[in-house]
């Protein structure tokens, strides 16, 4: 990366800085390679943080499904945890994960889970998910259908007809499955293998297959990452992630550049459980230069940033996340090491700009909060509008969460001090309110900044982009009119 004149002397944030576009034979969006190149398995280099409000089992599948990478939180109970890893791993790579509801369960409750929007669908059936034969499913109820049907209203009265499927083995590609679904005259198809159901196609989840490669391990299995904190017994629970099939292991505290973290660092590297290390947050070389020679090998970069994070009012701790990728970026890639942007991304350029400044992948947390995937049931306000609830990892909710078995007096102790917020209403957005949605627009925006720089890779980007300096008034011009003059 360069600067378009003179390099600043002041830290910078996204807001601050834009992209120049400069000469480029890409004729194409479609002819970039979003692969990180990080040593994780990911094609594409979005990151859902390890935050509870953020990143599930259900999430973590389905961002890998799409290439990305999902880190389940550390606050997770190990039990959890380890159901959580092994529930992935067991989840459809080509297909989606099916949502099974019984017969009796109303549009009310299947609201909770989905909105009425395209794309998605309900099987319903009283067998269990995990061995469900076509003969036992009533039908496929559309998400759509929960927007007109009476919220009493039942599933299995809603379900009644044939139910539109095809056989897995008669798949050749993803195209062929958009076409199969489309021969079946269906928005959603139960997929078949030995009269089994083994997951849902949608038109648009075949047409998004053609676009993306999945995340997944030697085995073929869908790729997660979870995280592990500096305290307790760090080994024992950094072993049992990696037999539940964890692929990449992040140790993670607020401020990573302390002792505990270096000691934790080089406990989970002796082990040598042959994942990638990420360790932070970090925002300086100096905390680069330690990490890596601890054990880590990749970055989590990004004090303060975070729409959740109050760090930066509270304590004046924290720093610009722009220039704090670009210093930290250059000093892993002396040592061979990797950077994750972590936090301060509200727009698919904040995403560019952050891969511009060095970062392999960015961390996402309460962008990713507001869509279905996000663990937790949809709640609607009092006009109407679909929301999720979200808190801060470091707020007085998520300390209670994470020390709730404390005898009373030293969780009354820790919750003193919290910061950050504990409750906020994260919306869906009415046109994107599923993961999927939201992927397809950051990569699509990611795409398109990469053929402006005349760069079909991550590390060419890097190399080709030029950057510029903006005042308030300049970020404000590059934003559309809401409303007409």
């Amino acid at each position: 990366m360069e600067f378009y004149g003179d390099q600043p002397d002041v830290d910078l944030t996204y807001s601050d800085v834009f992209l120049v576009p400069r000469r480029s034979e890409i004729t194409s969006r479609l002819d970039v390679d979003l692969s990180p190149g990080d040593g994780t398995t990911a094609t594409i280099p979005l990151v859902s943080a390890n935050m509870n409000s953020v990143t599930g089992a259900r999430l973590a599948a389905t961002l890998a499904r799409r290439g990305g990478l999902g880190v389940l939180p550390q606050d997770m109970p190990l039990q959890e945890l380890d159901a959580a890893i092994r529930w992935v791993k067991d989840q459809p790579v080509r297909w989606d994960t099916p949502i099974v509801l019984p017969p009796s369960a109303t549009v009310a409750e299947a609201a909770r889970l989905l909105p009425a929007t395209e794309g998605h669908g309900i099987v319903v059936s009283d067998a269990a998910p995990s061995a469900l034969a076509i003969d036992d499913v009533l039908g496929v109820v559309p998400a759509t259908r929960l927007g007109t049907a009476l919220p009493d209203a039942r599933l299995g009265d809603l379900a009644r007809g044939r139910t539109a499927s095809i056989d897995a083995d008669d798949v050749d590609s993803a195209r062929h499955a958009f076409d199969l679904i489309v021969g079946a005259d269906a928005e959603t198809v139960c997929v078949l293998h030995h009269g089994f159901v083994v997951g849902t196609l949608s038109r648009r989840s075949a047409l998004r297959s053609t676009l993306y490669r999945p995340a997944v391990d030697a085995s073929g299995r869908l790729s997660v990452a979870a995280a592990v904190g500096i305290n307790g017994d760090v080994a024992a629970k950094a072993r049992a992630l990696a037999a539940a099939g964890v692929d990449v292991l992040v140790v993670d505290t607020a401020h990573g550049h302390q002792g505990g973290m270096l000691r934790a660092l080089r406990t989970v590297s002796e082990l040598g459980l042959g994942i990638p290390i990420a360790a932070g947050n970090i925002v300086t070389a100096d905390g680069v230069h330690d990490l890596v020679t601890a054990g880590a090998t990749i970055l989590k970069v990004g004090v303060g940033p975070g729409a959740m994070c109050t760090t930066r009012m509270m304590t004046a701790v924290g720093r610009p996340q722009f220039s704090a990728v670009l210093e930290t970026a250059e000093a892993a890639r002396l040592m061979g090491a990797h950077v994750w942007a972590d936090g301060g991304v509200r727009y698919p350029r904040d995403v560019a700009l952050a891969l511009a400044a060095g970062a392999a992948s960015v961390m996402i947390g309460s962008w990713f909060a507001g869509t279905i995937e996000a663990p937790g049931e949809l709640e609607v306000d009092a006009s109407g509008r679909l929301y999720k609830e979200s808190w801060g990892m470091a707020s007085t909710k998520a300390v209670h969460d994470r020390f709730g078995r404390l005898e009373p007096y030293e969780l009354a102790r820790k919750e003193l001090f919290a910061e950050g917020i504990s409750s906020s209403k994260i919306y869906l957005d009415p046109l994107r309110p599923g993961l999927e949605d939201l992927i397809d627009m950051i990569t699509s925006g990611v795409r398109s900044s990469f053929t402006y720089a005349g760069a079909t890779s991550v590390a060419e980007f890097q190399d080709r982009a030029r950057v510029g300096l903006q005042s308030a008034a300049g970020y404000e011009e590059g934003k559309a009119l809401p409303v007409s003059w």
